[in-house]
């Protein structure tokens, strides 16, 4: 390697395929492990962390000690490629090692992988779940004790319905050879992916719309066949969420605006049932509050994904369940290369006053969308989804939060409440129906008001 050229790998400073060691230790090797069960990289020996070359004191014997030495104490036993440059009369080892095909590879019993540009050691499910991928296997391809016939015909059959639309998939009549096909299915045995998808299991979304953080308005637990939970889970959130009209360009036809875009959210809401981690027992959370959703999903980003690579969308997409995933592949409710946070990108462009961010935390992953505009002035238990550009005063905005309460409220009993006549009640609510927020049933004394919007 010419010096102009090692000169600039240096320059360019430690990184996920890159470190620095001033000499050999044992930090050599468990990096040689870390870039093993990664995606490789290079070590250079003779450069110090702030890129100055020291150079290194070696025979033909120190390297083949060093080797010896990486061999006895990695399982599997890795063997790195030595290169040897002399700057001068500095002399710099280059150790470069490729991921290794059958993870996880180990140094004395400890397991490491590559992360930004430091070593990171692994827990055991890490462990476990480095090996299955390895191996083209996931936890969701596990035979179950559940029989075909415990199934539910409506989740199998919104799927077929679903898959046969985006012609990603040709079913023939008999459904259970299908899902043969599919790997869902292995011969008379259900697999994990298989109960999650279409049966009964002991997974959870907990979706919450609350006031405060201790204040909860209106709850909901889907435990149901993945395959629908998706579509009930967003019914809800559509239902606690504000939602207006635009009026534009050449035609008076106003258009719905939601308050977030309703795309992202699904992608946000698909991402957390595909890529949670199933062996913890906790629930996929959603919290809705005034101005912000928070999506708590059980489970670390996979392999050497970060939240930077996630944002800058250089990254490869790992699917810890692959038979899951395929399903909603085959749906069309995902796509499998990646790009999934490209398009959110794009989505929250017509919303230029949201943001949102997504925090690694232990075992888990969350990601909070937040507006800026703070609406503290919605009613407690006034449904959301109140069109945002009708202007509202007060008394009528607690009109509706009344209404919700109780359906059979009478104008009598509102002008006593707010201490004005009738006819100021009468008004309120004959405004609140010309602007299709509310509706009578049935007749003056014995029918109900009905919140439309």
């Amino acid at each position: 390697m010419p010096y102009k050229e090692l000169q600039h790998i240096i320059a360019k400073g430690e990184s996920e395929t890159l470190e620095f060691k001033q000499t050999f230790s044992k930090a050599v090797i468990e990096t040689l492990v870390a870039f093993s069960n990664t995606r490789g990289g290079s070590l250079l020996i003779g450069v110090s962390d702030d890129k100055t070359i020291v150079g290194v004191s070696i025979t033909s014997e120190t390297v083949q000690k060093w080797m010896n030495e990486i061999k006895q104490n990695t399982s599997p036993a890795i063997f790195p490629i030595v290169d040897v440059f002399e700057i001068g009369e500095k002399k710099i080892v280059k150790l470069q090692i490729n991921e290794f095909p059958i993870k996880p590879v180990a140094y004395k019993d400890r397991y490491y992988s590559r992360k930004q540009n430091s070593n990171h050691k692994l827990s055991i499910d890490e462990i476990t779940e480095l090996r299955l991928y390895s191996l083209s296997y996931s936890f969701d391809s596990y035979e179950v004790n559940t029989s075909f016939d415990e199934l539910d015909d409506k989740a199998l059959d919104y799927f077929k319905k679903a898959v046969t639309t985006n012609k990603r998939f040709q079913f023939s009549n008999d459904i259970k050879e299908d899902l043969i096909k599919l790997g869902v299915l292995k011969k008379e045995k259900l697999t994990r992916a298989a109960e999650l998808l279409f049966g009964l299991h002991h997974t959870n979304i907990h979706i919450g719309r609350f006031k405060t953080e201790t204040i909860i308005i209106d709850d909901i637990m889907i435990r149901k066949p993945l395959i629908l939970a998706v579509n009930e889970a967003m019914d809800f959130i559509k239902k606690n969420i504000r939602v207006g009209f635009e009026f534009g360009g050449e035609t008076t036809k106003r258009t719905e605006k939601w308050q977030y875009p309703l795309p992202a959210i699904r992608e946000f809401l698909l991402n957390a049932v595909v890529h949670r981690d199933y062996t913890n027992p906790t629930d996929l959370i959603i919290k809705i509050y005034d101005d912000s959703i928070e999506i708590t999903n059980p489970g670390k980003l996979m392999g050497d994904l970060t939240v930077e690579k996630l944002f800058s969308g250089n990254y490869v997409s790992i699917h810890r369940n692959k038979l899951v995933t395929e399903a909603f592949y085959l749906t069309g409710d995902i796509e499998k290369y990646g790009t999934g946070f490209k398009r959110i990108k794009d989505w929250f462009k017509n919303y230029p006053k949201l943001s949102y961010q997504i925090n690694g935390m232990q075992g888990f992953v969350q990601v909070v969308i937040n507006s800026e505009q703070k609406n503290k002035n919605v009613p407690l238990n006034v449904p959301l989804n109140v069109p945002l550009n009708v202007p509202l005063n007060e008394r009528q905005k607690s009109i509706l939060n009344d209404i919700n309460k109780n359906s059979n409220i009478t104008q009598l009993e509102l002008a006593a409440k707010y201490k004005v006549n009738e006819r100021t009640i009468k008004r309120d609510l004959q405004y609140l129906q010309e602007q299709n927020i509310i509706k009578r049933k049935g007749s003056k004394k014995s029918g109900y008001w009905k919140i439309i919007k």
